[in-house]
């Protein structure tokens, strides 16, 4: 963990691996297979005449030689036939055959192409569910952290979907105008957690939290001695009343282990905000909850920012999903959750 989407291009990525859309004959062709057995010299070629081919779904591994990477795992996508056909499991074959592959030696972190959506005539937008669906499953699981990225150039069509396309616009110009945005108020979903209270998403002037000032009479000595919890005071308390395990946490959160333990054991970490907000949505915080949150790292939703309206938009919807707050952060060129 975590899973990010990138505008890169794929043969420029200083990942432990890479991942190859090839045929099966692994020989090079067009498109990402051409560029990158251009980019990484005639030994990826003589590398992959020693393969025998690879049958789609399955996926090979080579070194990465002029590429900056250490591997190119070579994966064969299906040609779409109208889904008909297997392609579905076909395609989720490759994104799971290329994780096990990188795992085995040892990769740390791996970029993906958006396998078979180009030449093979994948369908878009279908294609990057599965692939999002199928890494996330994958990394669930696994012990190991991995970092995955998922390269994406032609991004247009995300920005066709709901609700990049007219939802979200919409609600920016009406938050930016000052009217009210339809709230929701029930966040106690099916399969989600409950046991939490559940405040209006989109707070008005007098619901926000009052600043205190300092009162006349109280010294400066008196109000350090009475601090309020900290950032990772209050999300490790909150995991305890939810009932969740920390790796669960962190991973809901698109983070890693290693930066979880660093907010576990210094009581005054400070997180950036985009961490801050992950850990918020991981934990399905409802507004009142988020801001609380946000404010003991020291940051705020602004009504200026198209990043915090966004993280509002689906606060007020309800929907904690990760990626799908990803992909439309992706979609308005903002900053993703969980990166780095």
């Amino acid at each position: 963990m975590p899973l990010q989407m990138i505008r890169e291009d794929i043969t420029r990525m200083k990942t432990d691996a890479i991942v190859n859309a090839a045929n099966s004959t692994l020989m090079g062709g067009g498109g990402v297979d051409g560029c990158i057995h251009r980019a990484a010299g005639p030994e990826l070629q003589q590398a992959c005449s020693k393969l025998g081919g690879c049958p789609t779904g399955e996926a090979r591994i080579t070194p990465g030689f002029r590429l900056p990477c250490k591997y190119i795992i070579h994966t064969v996508g299906p040609v779409w036939q109208g889904g008909s056909q297997g392609e579905p499991e076909l395609l989720r074959a490759c994104y799971r055959n290329s994780l096990a592959l990188a795992a085995a030696h040892h990769c740390r972190s791996i970029a993906f192409p958006l396998i078979s959506a180009g030449a093979y005539g994948y369908p878009k937008r279908q294609a990057l569910t599965i692939a999002v669906e199928t890494i996330r499953s994958v990394l669930t699981r696994q012990e190991q952290d991995m970092l995955v990225y998922l390269v994406l150039l032609d991004t247009d069509f995300i920005a066709r979907e709901e609700p990049c396309s007219t939802e979200l616009p919409g609600f920016i110009r009406e938050i930016r105008s000052g009217r009210s945005a339809p709230v929701h108020r029930n966040h106690d979903l099916p399969g989600r957690y409950t046991a939490r209270s559940c405040a209006p998403c989109i707070l008005s002037e007098e619901d926000s939290f009052p600043v205190k000032g300092f009162c006349a009479s109280t010294t400066l000595n008196n109000r350090l001695a009475k601090l309020d919890e900290s950032f990772s005071q209050m999300l490790l308390r909150k995991i305890d009343e939810l009932g969740i395990s920390d790796a669960a946490c962190y991973k809901r959160a698109n983070t890693d282990r290693k930066l979880f333990s660093k907010i576990r054991s210094d009581v005054h970490y400070r997180p950036s905000k985009t961490t801050a907000v992950a850990f918020a949505i991981a934990l399905e915080l409802n507004r009142q909850e988020t801001d609380e949150l946000l404010r003991k790292a020291g940051f705020a939703l602004s009504d200026s920012s198209k990043f915090d309206i966004i993280i509002q938009y689906f606060i007020s919807k309800g929907n904690y999903d990760i990626f799908e707050i990803n992909e439309a952060l992706f979609a308005f060129d903002q900053p993703l959750l969980g990166s780095r």
